[in-house]
């Protein structure tokens, strides 16, 4: 028996390409037959969920997880739980922190206190709420970052991590020890590596830059990271190849 494959292919690395059902229909073609069996939905263009359901079911595609602005799992719980349970997908991560929070530590721990509100709404719908980090949370506000001071404020049963590892190093944190900080709270994990390039810090493959991947991805099976999702923001090359690149560097390390 096969066991089924913990690597996914974040959307949102692909969403020039995903911009019309039709769009999205071809590029799940091409994600397939690279090799990803799961996606995360995330930067596509509007499609009706049970269309992109049925699509995904066509090609063997499991929809792993998907990000839902906080506002929206405020707003409408429950019919983002019915989507959410059209694809069969358990998980969803609020992307990124509005604006408004990300300028003092009472802001970090305000927006701990709404994702942890919706994570105990949506919980009982049967779906798991997370959150996904750049790297401005790591602006300090004393002696805590923006980032410790959420996950101090979130209710760790209800609200888990979907770290990112490239901008968890861009903040000038280590991947690996983020990911063992919050342990049984991580189902989720963003993959992609950094390189410098003329003196800039840029996105790159995994395994094609600088981060280490034998620590980050040790701490990952220590603490039980379920999906290991492969995103690039922005690309080098084609965005198909740099999901490919990605997906073949992570199984020689060792990842199903």
């Amino acid at each position: 028996m096969t066991t089924p494959s913990r690597i996914a292919a974040q959307m949102f690395t692909l969403r020039e390409f995903c911009k019309t059902p039709t769009d999205i229909a071809a590029t799940m073609a091409r994600v397939r037959k690279i090799g990803y069996q799961a996606i995360q939905a995330s930067g596509m263009g509007p499609i009706e969920t049970q269309e992109l359901a049925k699509i995904l079911s066509g090609e063997g595609l499991t929809c792993c997880a998907t990000h839902v602005s906080l506002d929206r799992l405020m707003q409408e719980p429950e019919k983002v739980a019915e989507e959410h349970h059209i694809l069969a997908c358990r998980y969803t991560a609020i992307p990124i922190a509005p604006v408004p929070y990300r300028k003092s530590a009472a802001g970090y721990a305000q927006c701990a206190a709404l994702a942890t509100q919706a994570a105990r709404t949506l919980q009982p719908l049967g779906l798991h709420v997370s959150y996904h980090n750049h790297s401005f949370e790591f602006q300090r506000f004393g002696k805590k970052n923006g980032l410790e001071i959420f996950f101090d404020h979130a209710d760790a049963k209800l609200v888990g991590a979907e770290l990112d590892t490239y901008w968890v190093q861009h903040g000038g944190g280590d991947p690996a020890a983020w990911i063992e900080v919050l342990s049984s709270r991580q189902p989720l994990l963003h993959l992609k590596d950094l390189v410098i390039c003329e003196d800039r810090q840029i996105m790159a493959e995994v395994g094609e830059g600088n981060l280490n991947w034998p620590a980050i991805l040790a701490a990952a099976a220590k603490v039980g990271v379920q999906w290991y999702i492969i995103e690039q923001d922005v690309c080098q090359r084609d965005p198909f190849e740099s999901l490919k690149i990605s997906l073949e560097n992570l199984r020689a390390m060792g990842i199903s």
